[in-house]
């Protein structure tokens, strides 16, 4: 055989290689397309949504870029260039803006994952069904409810005349007298982190729950075998079961560290304590509609979106590298 036909295999050889996932060993060719039309097919309108609603609409981060004046036409615009940038990163109301926003998502991760993780171990640990559906049905069912009623609630519970926080903490004699929360920014991180799991936690716990029951018994029975006790079996069976799922949800959730929320702080919010409340998207809110200043709004949500991108890809990064699943 001569070497040219030699090469022309190797490189038949390389390109297969290369069509072939790493991870799933599945072969990338025209040939599976075709084999899998049916989903690919069913794909195509998923595909179509997403380049309509998410894609098309990134051609207005052009007025990041301009003076953008709603009343004159695109190509009439003043071109700018980094001048919103810079202005934005200069701006003390923004890195007050970007303090809040940073600290109460942190807030939300760390509550939010541990507990849900904590809910779902000892409801995996309740033997009796139908106490454990009941549990489970009360505690995720504030998801359902909207930031409107949710907040309303939130208040109602830390009114300094009836609130029953004040009422519990006073029968405890923790406190002497009622606390005014909403009045006083040091409360309000605080607040929004417990609001969160309050209405979320139940939400978050189906996760893990499903992610438990996916373990293998004999895993359990193994360690009944070798005396471990109830304790023992979630920290030495359960937790590490659960591992996968919490790596990729904690990397889902890093992308929305500078998504803090809105509706929440900009409902329970108010003159006394808008230092610590205001988060990036009331600032866009804020200088975007009230005020008219697109170009500034679009600068602060273009920022907003690369750093959640950069994160995301920093902790799938670092995923890989500790040998954790991840999402790319």
């Amino acid at each position: 055989m001569s070497d040219a036909v030699l090469d022309k295999q190797v490189k038949k050889q390389k390109t297969r290689n290369r069509r072939v996932d790493p991870e799933i060993g599945v072969s990338l060719s025209w040939k599976t397309l075709k084999i899998q039309k049916q989903l690919v097919l069913m794909s195509v309108p998923i595909a179509i949504y997403l380049l309509i609603f998410n894609y098309v609409p990134i051609w207005g981060w052009l007025m990041a870029f301009q003076n953008y004046r709603p009343a004159l036409s695109f190509g009439q615009q003043e071109w700018v260039g980094l001048q919103q940038f810079r202005f934005l990163f200069a701006d003390e109301t923004f890195l007050m803006v970007l303090r809040n926003t940073v600290a109460m998502s942190f807030i939300n991760l760390v509550l939010g994952t541990v507990t849900a993780i904590g809910l779902a171990l000892l409801l995996n640990e309740i033997k009796v069904k139908f106490f454990k559906r009941i549990v489970q049905s009360i505690s995720y069912l504030p998801h359902f409810l909207s930031w409107v009623i949710a907040a309303g609630i939130v208040a109602t519970s830390l009114s300094i005349d009836d609130g029953i926080v004040n009422i519990v903490l006073m029968k405890l004699h923790i406190i002497q007298e009622p606390i005014m929360w909403l009045s006083e920014g040091k409360y309000f991180w605080g607040i929004v982190g417990a609001s969160n799991v309050w209405k979320e936690v139940g939400w978050g716990t189906i996760i893990y729950l499903a992610a438990i029951t996916s373990i293998d018994p004999s895993l359990y029975e193994a360690a009944s075998i070798d005396g471990a006790k109830r304790f023992q079996k979630m920290r030495y069976v359960t937790l590490p079961g659960i591992k996968a799922t919490f790596v990729i949800l904690l990397i889902m959730n890093i992308g929305h560290i500078l998504d803090a929320g809105f509706e929440l702080q900009y409902l329970l919010g108010n003159g006394l304590t808008v230092d610590w409340s205001q988060t990036i998207d009331i600032f866009v809110l804020k200088y975007g509609i009230s005020m008219g200043n697109y170009s500034l709004a679009t600068a602060a949500g273009i920022f907003k979106t690369i750093v959640s991108v950069v994160l995301v890809f920093i902790a799938n990064y670092i995923a890989k590298r500790l040998g954790e699943e991840r999402l790319i």
